[in-house]
């Protein structure tokens, strides 16, 4: 059964998120961690996604997809056969209790940003995360990325508050904005 974000229990994609037709997206293989690598190293050097500074090799990323397997999705958004955004999530704490609450990053290559493609991806991951039994999606965002906020406000996420003085990046601290999602049976009503 397809969920309301686009996959079913099966992996397939079964409804598409607004996109301008030109993508296509699908759940990551080990194969794409060259592709997810370069995006990510984008968003490393822009400085306005994330905290890590040390660009990430293919090895690295095809670890990652291996280690979380297929409860941690990675989804990607191809066009013309060429990955340009990804969205995965990751364990938010070890502990039981939060195997239902997951950590969730995106990331779009700077040739694809403005496209809707940021949107498609996570659109994706939620739903594959739905499949998987997660009830809530958490991340945090650089109050100044302001295209990463609207993102998630589109998606129905709220802003739960600000961390203040986080973690330094090139020696500035730097604030982020605490985002939420709720999702499968936590998000009916009741």
């Amino acid at each position: 059964m397809a969920t309301a974000h686009g996959f079913d229990r099966g992996d397939r994609l079964t409804r598409m998120a607004p996109s301008n037709g030109a993508y296509t997206m699908r759940l990551a293989d080990r194969s794409d961690a060259p592709a997810i690598a370069r995006i990510h190293n984008e968003g490393i050097e822009d400085r306005t996604a994330t905290f890590e500074t040390v660009p990430r090799t293919a090895d690295q990323v095809e670890s990652g997809i291996a280690e979380r397997g297929d409860r941690h999705p990675t989804v990607v958004v191809e066009r013309n056969g060429t990955v340009v955004a990804w969205a995965s999530v990751g364990a938010y704490r070890s502990r039981a209790c939060y195997d239902g609450v997951g950590e969730f990053s995106v990331y779009v290559a700077r040739d694809a940003r403005g496209f809707g493609v940021g949107t498609m991806a996570l659109h994706g991951l939620i739903g594959a995360c739905e499949t998987r039994g997660f009830w809530k999606l958490v991340s945090r965002l650089f109050p100044e990325n302001i295209a990463s906020r609207a993102l998630c406000r589109r998606l129905g996420f709220r802003e739960v508050g600000i961390y203040r003085r986080h973690a330094r990046l090139d020696g500035q601290w730097r604030d982020c904005v605490v985002v939420e999602l709720l999702i499968g049976d936590a998000a009916l009503p009741g």
